[in-house]
């Protein structure tokens, strides 16, 4: 299940945060509450350990070094384990009255079940997606996993790594027969994907020791460089280098050969059919999926509309913009102004690109120096600033966040791709900052991470609509107090508004509509700003990624119509800071129990 908590959001059960008494009328007693509370949550503390013991590399984000030299179960034989064990579960809480539990036990009740249910309705949909693609396959994930995720602190850390890389002979087999798996059932990615996936494998075993060269492959190079910071004698390092490239040769290069072979073979019979409603019940399929990312039943007609709206309105806040800084021409000829006009955009050198970094963390070090008007909890775990890994920054996205360790021995990183400097203006980088960083992404997930009185599961849970939309908000939100002077960064913020509205129109373009990739591409050329590259990989990224893109206006505009609902029913009481707390302290959560929540706040507060 732990796939699924990190998994985009689920729908179905609305929460009701009432009544001590069943339909049959039954009441129960204080105490009654209180121990059906606390046995229901050790039951998810154990049933999460359960989870966390079968994932090594769970384990390993965790902080823990239990199982620090094996990978997790990629074989397509866990499915119906995992089914099992779904079942079981659900068997549990059925026998279980949600009314003889407190308010936030009902809550995790509710949440628990839901994800449970929705785990059992997926197993259809088991092999509906694409485990090597361009934005997060197994070809890139397990090397980053080991770059970004694998410790090394001692000689056995380091032993734990080379067995790692023994593990990927293994890890690899069983992609490679998923994939097979899913060719036998259609499920096929479109031909553009292939060469940008085997590119990006073969980028793995370039360098030393794979060949002649004075350059160190990557994995070697993150290898050696953890080793040289180990007070250890010289012949230990040595020896521990020695063994490290022996296993890239003799098990990472030949799992990359095979599954370069196996690309290479269905990258022939691959065809330019983008959309998910040429799987097998491919339109059951989508419509799922977009109730998992947006957690409401909106179809994806309306999701579209609700997108094209969307593009009309930012349009107009940005002709605004235009005539502020007083430009003449049209719309059209500003964006071209915003894509190509040198001011905006940083030189293609290693020295820009470190800029780039400097400012992005000077930009959060700010706002975080003005949490105090915004927010009554703020997260401890620190977080850093990381270009994308050289492997694999042609085909990564512009940007992203990876959570922090619990523990504090890992920092929640903002990484952002440098790869093309034309794709990463200047005048985006502030709203950028907020939306990964701070008061964006890594302040809503260290601080779920950091809640005490919550069950691990809730901890660690995602609901795509609730996390992005949080993120938009979170570009907004310094805008209300005093940031964005500039008003070249104020459009700037629009143009990624504007972007995430245009996701609505394209998704649901591609994936419902029939749209052709080509036909994506031109909509984003015709109504953004953006460079080309953006525009292209954002296609890509909606392709391979089926209603994920929706999450981020629809979750942005539950949390804006929440909080106008709150300022207009407790006036002079409202309080921006409370009302955050009331959005945050209780993890993710899915954008129906976000409302009953906040209605019940509401009440409270009056």
């Amino acid at each position: 299940m732990l796939k699924n908590l990190r998994n985009l959001g689920v729908f179905l059960t609305i929460l009701a945060f009432a009544s001590c008494k069943n339909q049959q009328g039954k009441s129960y007693s204080e105490a009654e509450i209180t121990k059906a509370s606390e046995e229901l949550n050790q039951y998810f503390e154990e049933q999460f350990e359960i989870e966390v013991q079968e994932s090594p590399m769970m384990q390993t984000q965790l902080g823990r070094k239990t199982n620090y030299g094996k990978w997790d179960d990629f074989s397509h034989l866990r499915y119906a384990d995992e089914l099992k064990e779904a079942r079981k579960r659900k068997e549990y809480l059925e026998n279980i009255d949600p009314n003889s539990l407190n308010r936030e036990t009902n809550l995790s009740y509710q949440l628990y079940k839901r994800q449970i249910d929705n785990e059992i309705e997926d197993y259809d949909y088991r092999f509906y997606d694409y485990p090597v693609n361009q934005m997060f396959g197994y070809h890139s994930s397990l090397p980053a996993f080991l770059i970004n995720n694998h410790r090394i602190d001692s000689i056995a850390d380091a032993k734990a790594y080379i067995s790692r890389l023994k593990g990927f002979t293994k890890a690899f087999e069983d992609v490679i027969g998923g994939i097979k798996i899913r060719e036998q059932n259609g499920i096929v990615p479109p031909r553009f994907v292939f060469e940008k996936v085997i590119d990006d494998s073969r980028n793995i075993i370039k360098g030393k020791p794979f060949e002649k060269s004075e350059n160190a492959s990557t994995l070697l190079a993150d290898f050696k460089e953890k080793i040289e910071k180990l007070e250890i004698a010289e012949d230990k390092k040595v020896k521990l280098i020695s063994e490290a490239e022996k296993a890239l040769v003799e098990h990472v290069q030949p799992a990359y050969l095979s599954l370069i072979e196996i690309l290479e073979s269905q990258q022939k019979r691959a065809n330019s059919d983008d959309g998910a409603w040429k799987f097998p019940k491919g339109d059951k399929f989508y419509e799922l999926a977009l109730k998992r990312t947006t957690t409401t039943n909106m179809s994806a007609d309306e999701i579209h509309e609700y997108g094209l709206s969307e593009v009309t309105r930012i349009h107009a806040e940005m002709e605004k913009i235009m005539k502020e800084v007083k430009f003449e021409g049209s719309l059209q000829d500003f964006f071209d102004f915003m894509r190509n006009d040198e001011q905006f955009y940083y030189e293609n050198t290693p020295e820009a690109k470190e800029q780039y970094l400097a400012d992005a963390t000077g930009i959060i070090d700010e706002m975080r120096g003005s949490l105090d008007d915004l927010f009554l909890t703020k997260p401890k775990a620190k977080i850093k600033v990381k270009a994308v890994e050289a492997f694999r920054e042609k085909s990564a996205g512009k940007a992203f966040y990876q959570q922090p360790a619990p523990d504090g021995s890992r920092p929640g990183i903002f990484y952002v791709n440098l790869y093309d400097m034309k794709a990463m203006p200047t005048y985006q980088l502030e709203a950028l900052a907020y939306h990964e960083g701070i008061p964006g992404h890594h302040m809503q997930i260290a601080i779920a991470q950091e809640l005490k009185d919550i069950p691990q599961f809730r901890k660690f849970g995602g609901y795509g609509a609730y996390v992005e939309g949080w993120g938009l908000y979170s570009e907004y939100l310094p805008k209300e107090i005093g940031f964005y002077k500039d008003p070249y960064a104020d459009f700037g913020r629009l143009a990624m508004e504007l972007w995430r509205a245009c996701r609505l129109v394209v998704d649901t373009g591609i994936h419902h509509k029939k749209w052709s990739r080509e036909e994506g591409i031109e909509f984003y050329k015709m109504n953004t700003p953006n460079a080309e590259s953006d525009c292209i990989k954002m296609v890509e990224r909606h392709i391979v990624m089926p209603g994920q893109a929706t999450a981020y206006k629809i979750g942005m505009k539950k949390i804006l119509d929440l909080r106008e609902k709150s300022k207009t029913a407790l006036g002079e009481d409202f309080d921006i800071k409370a009302f955050h707390d009331a959005v945050l302290l209780d993890g993710a959560l899915p954008l129906d129990v976000l409302e009953s929540k906040i209605d019940h706040w509401i009440e409270e507060k009056k």
